[in-house]
């Protein structure tokens, strides 16, 4: 691992024992720089995301510069290599684009930078771990609460309307989220009991350019307004996040004319999401505490900064649900890059005390939940 300019000087200087170096100057020489780099701040879960972990980082005694790259590939590239160009000691990414960043992580892998992958994996080897939440896990939480809600296993010969939303192709994670709830949903479309009218199912097709919500407005609009129109009955909406679910929800709302007691899947547990929630207009979100995300972050960082062996022990120093995985995500055919996996939850109108109880919400006279500053 490379040293801070700083401390190859003093270090030269000590062996010529010219001069003794005072306590506050070895404190300083000492500092560990960590670079941040997340990818937006137009979506509410990344400011979030990005400021715990520079709490974290800051609360035990590093310094931290924190980007964002506007959903810009080009732009993390250039926000990476200008963190390394500022001797950072270690880089946490989460990345606009996993199979974009390759010069800014060869550069990297060329000044022995580690580099974690936050939540979302980079496709390169230069990666020394991924931190994430069980992405496919996030999916089937999704994919098993509408079968729950429509008790599909006893449905006999009913059969309810489904169409779905998945994420940014762009984002690794977007494929585990959709895989995870269609592997639980497509035994009962298969069976005919889910019917997905507009006949859109494959991932390419109902896929959401960067998670954004105007997409997903529009293009629920079109299937509401080309399948929908007749009066034929919407019964869920697999949605895989709360800003696509915003979308949906407001389409939903504004160009429905049926029951509007549609079952809406997100996940993240954004605040306008939470609301709806309250309102009965979308139904859960599957919530991944991103305070327990930054702790587990923090305790690898200094692990690898401290030189230490990092295995599945690791994990016994959270005090969180956190499973070590050495199988499951390949930065490139071959290559597993090791993981530390956290575990989401489901939450609905009925449990959202679970999220006060994480300190990471309010709930105010009026039933509804603000995220604490």
């Amino acid at each position: 691992m490379k040293l801070r300019k700083m401390a190859i000087a003093m270090t030269a200087v000590m062996a010529l024992g010219a001069i003794s170096v005072p306590a506050a100057a070895e404190e300083e020489a000492q500092a560990q720089v960590i670079g941040i780099s997340m990818p937006t701040q137009s979506l509410e879960r990344w400011n979030r995301d990005g400021e715990y972990l520079k709490e974290q980082f800051e609360d035990a005694g590093y310094e931290v510069e924190l980007v964002y790259s506007d959903n810009d590939s080009s732009q993390q590239v250039s926000d990476i290599q200008n963190l390394l160009a500022d001797n950072v000691d270690i880089l946490i990414i989460a990345a606009v684009d996993g199979e974009a960043l390759n010069t800014a992580m060869d550069e990297a892998a060329e000044q022995e930078v580690p580099v974690i992958a936050y939540d979302r994996l980079i496709m390169n080897d230069a990666v020394s771990y991924y931190v994430s939440f069980d992405n496919y896990t996030v999916g089937q939480l999704q994919g098993e609460f509408i079968v729950e809600q429509l008790d599909l296993e006893n449905a006999g010969d009913a059969t309810y309307n489904l169409e779905i939303t998945a994420g940014d192709p762009a984002d690794n994670n977007a494929g585990y989220f959709y895989n995870g709830a269609m592997d639980v949903l497509n035994p009962y479309i298969e069976a005919g009991t889910l019917v997905v009218v507009s006949g859109q199912t494959d991932f390419d097709t109902v896929a959401t350019d960067q998670w954004d919500t105007q997409t997903a407005l529009e293009r629920a609009q079109n299937i509401l307004g080309s399948y929908y129109a007749d009066g034929t009955q919407l019964d869920v909406w697999l949605c895989s996040n709360d800003s696509t679910a915003l979308g949906v929800a407001q389409a939903i709302t504004s160009d429905y004319a049926g029951d509007n007691s549609v079952i809406i899947t997100g996940q993240d547990g954004d605040v306008a999401n939470l609301a709806n929630i309250v309102d009965g207009v979308q139904t859960m979100t599957v919530y991944k505490n991103v305070s327990n995300e930054s702790i587990v972050t923090l305790s690898l960082a200094e692990a690898i900064l401290n030189g230490e062996t990092i295995d599945e022990s690791l994990c016994d120093t959270f005090d969180i649900d956190c499973a070590y995985d050495t199988e499951s995500y390949e930065t490139t055919e071959g290559n597993v890059c090791p993981s530390f996996l956290l575990v989401p939850s489901v939450i609905t109108a009925d449990n959202l005390d679970e999220l006060v109880d994480t300190g990471l919400y309010e709930m105010g006279d009026d039933g509804y939940l603000t995220a604490v500053e």
